[in-house]
């Protein structure tokens, strides 16, 4: 990868369990969470005698690093002194037809060392990781630390002394409740509870992260776990946070350990597969930069291997009390809500290439609270409450009331949303089994989008940084779609009538949309009563994967022209009306062009920005296309949608069978 990541992904396992280095080096900064909450992490090698310090940040003279590759499951450091190498390999085992793999909570640290002049050196390694890793502020509570007895390791567990389960909810929060788990597959391994002196920079919450760590950075000791071993070890950090959601008012586990399986053995399972997974990781990451390559480019691979392990640990992967898997995004650095269908929509592209169970993992929490006797509207829902407390819609709800405010929901946007995931999820699959289940729910939203969908009244949408937009053509587009969608759902179930019912509904409002959208320079409007203007049609993109064939394609030639005409040195603007724009709907539109060169000129700015940026953080998807700064999201499963490339010819193949074209 020649991308140099804003962040670099070290421990990836869900929204509380993430650990980045927001640096080029290392032992630059200290590491933290994606919120950008500092959890630190300090390494030390002793080489002969002479301490240095390979992670985080303390008064020890840092080893030159040499090196750093990242790939999409692993971020890979090389140190070296004139006599030794040391190598430090983080893996999170994220392959994505096992979900299994993918919930359990543990992730790896191989560390290494090998003579560069022949001759035997004395190596040894200390790790220590602070409370901040279970906690939410350090300090608020005393810590258990404490040694755990597992056959063949050395492992010690820190957790908080107040075990209050799923207490809180909320976006730039931390877990406080569950344990951390330090272990060590080395038989020279020694582990123990040890207060450490870290650098910690003092900053308040939210500040945008552009300021030096240099800059009011203090020492703090803090109560922290640490293993000491020599030469080299295979290190494992897992997290058991006993219960991982609330759904409908009842405390539900994760996916791994469903079935009561203890962390214990989890740990143990890891290590067991540990030389198993590192070829099979391996092979992954190759594939999918060789098959992004051939999509997009290598710049185009670089930001997809970039964005893998962040949307995957973006979502928790839980269990319902039927057995059903839930795929649950939290909405990063927005409002940390849980199950946001208008987050989940933009992911799906990852999901739908490598294993659509994902999406309807996503969709089962707000189909089944569609039905509940508290949703008052024949209207999709936004969500499904705030992480990790899944008891019902929380946006656009007035608690004092009791009652949800219509006029701050998301109705054309979110029935448009679900109606194309699952149309998309059953052309993935080549099946309706799940779509069947719920057909008097699509049937219900695709009659609200032909009442309201053709020419959108002033309606909340996903994309609204700006304000309230009436007559949006994106968004009636999305309409469109929806209904095309549930055209194929039909057509899928054999039910020509239907099928043409829908199409022709579709082909009719697209109809009106071309003439009405218009500007007369081959673009078209931002709102219908707009001349003049522009944004982004991304949800159109869906006419060409799906092959539904509702516009000319030609009609989109001077729309993707004009886009490339308004290009900034770091991408597109969403629209007319400032000069920020969407990761993920930059991707959509740019999929939507006819050549290769047209593709990567729209990729090659996106590029640019997280290379160059300023922010040190997870990916952002809203960002300014002339400065590259960040306007506050990050960390973000929208970063799925950047894979819909790589989606696009599998799937039109699918679609083309499904349709007979």
């Amino acid at each position: 990868m020649k991308l140099r990541a804003p962040s670099v992904p070290l421990i990836t396992v869900d929204p509380y369990f993430s650990v980045w280095s927001p640096a080029d080096k290392l032992t630059d900064r200290p590491t933290n969470h994606w919120t950008n909450n500092t959890v630190s992490m300090l390494g030390i090698v002793e080489i002969d005698g002479t301490p240095y310090r390979f992670m985080g940040v303390n008064d020890l003279e840092p080893i030159p690093q040499t090196d750093l590759q990242i790939d999409a499951l692993s971020s890979n450091y090389t140190f070296e002194t004139d006599v030794i190498r040391i190598k430090a390999s983080f893996l999170a085992p994220m392959l994505p037809d096992d979900p299994e793999l993918i919930s359990r909570p543990v992730n790896y640290l191989k560390l290494t060392s090998e003579s560069k002049d022949g001759k035997a050196h004395s190596v040894k390694f200390t790790l220590s990781v602070s409370e901040e890793i279970c906690l939410d502020e350090p300090g608020q509570a005393p810590v258990v630390r404490e040694e755990v007895n597992i056959e063949g390791f050395k492992c010690i567990r820190m957790g908080n002394s107040v075990q209050d389960i799923l207490n809180k909810s909320g976006d730039n929060v931390l877990i406080d409740w569950g344990y951390f788990y330090l272990a060590v597959d080395s038989e020279n391994a020694e582990v123990y509870p040890e207060d450490v002196t870290y650098i910690n920079p003092y900053r308040p919450r939210f500040t945008v992260p552009e300021i030096s760590y240099g800059i009011d950075a203090k020492e703090r000791t803090l109560p922290s776990v640490t293993a000491k071993f020599e030469n080299e070890a295979l290190v494992l950090f897992a997290y058991d946070d006993t219960y991982s959601l609330i759904y409908f008012e009842k405390p539900i586990k994760a996916w791994w350990n469903r079935n009561g399986k203890t962390i214990e053995e989890a740990i143990i399972e890891a290590a067991n597969d540990y030389e198993a997974l590192v070829p099979l990781c391996k092979g992954f990451s190759d594939k999918l930069t060789v098959d992004a390559i051939k999509a997009g480019g290598e710049e185009y691979a670089d930001i997809l291997a970039l964005a893998y392990r962040q949307v995957f640990a973006a979502h928790k992967i839980a269990c319902d009390e039927n057995g059903d898997m839930l795929f649950v995004s939290k909405e990063c650095y927005s409002n940390g809500c849980a199950a946001t269908v208008d987050v989940s929509y933009p992911s799906i592209p990852m999901f739908l290439h490598y294993n659509p169970e994902f999406v309807k993992g996503m969709m089962r929490p707000v189909l089944r609270f569609a039905k509940h006797e508290k949703w008052p509207f024949d209207f999709a829902p936004h969500d499904m409450g705030q992480y990790p407390i899944m008891n019902y819609q929380v946006y656009g709800y007035d608690h004092d009331k009791g009652e949800f405010i219509e006029e701050e929901q998301m109705p054309v946007e979110e029935c448009g949303n679900l109606l194309i995931m699952a149309a998309s999820t059953a052309v993935a699959q080549g099946n309706t089994s799940f779509v069947e289940d719920y057909m008097d729910i699509w049937e219900q939203y695709a009659k609200y989008l032909i009442e309201y969908g053709s020419d959108p009244e002033n309606q909340l949408c996903t994309d609204d940084f700006g304000g309230h937009l009436a007559h949006n053509c994106n968004l009636s587009l999305k309409a469109i779609m929806g209904l095309a969608s549930l055209g194929i759902i039909y057509r899928m179930l054999g039910n020509s009538e239907k099928e043409e019912f829908y199409m022709k509904k579709a082909k009719e409002m697209a109809d009106i949309w071309v003439e009405t959208a218009a500007n007369g320079d081959g673009s078209f409007k931002l709102a219908f009563d707009r001349p003049g203007t522009f944004s982004m049609k991304y949800n159109a993109v869906w006419d060409k994967l799906f092959g539904t064939e509702i516009f000319d394609k030609a009609i989109w030639k001077g729309e993707i022209a004009t886009y490339l005409n308004k290009t900034n040195p770091y991408g597109i603007p969403l629209d007319n009306r400032a000069m920020y724009t969407k990761s993920d709907w930059l991707v959509w539109v740019a999929t939507m062009a006819e050549t290769d060169d047209d593709f990567r000129a729209f990729i090659k700015p996106l590029w640019r920005m997280f290379n160059y940026t300023r922010n040190r953080v997870p990916m952002t998807d809203w960002y300014d296309t002339v400065s590259a700064i960040n306007h506050y999201f990050q960390n973000r499963t929208v970063q799925g949608g950047l894979f819909i490339k790589l989606l696009e010819k599998s799937f039109r193949e699918k679609s083309r069978i499904i349709l007979g074209k």
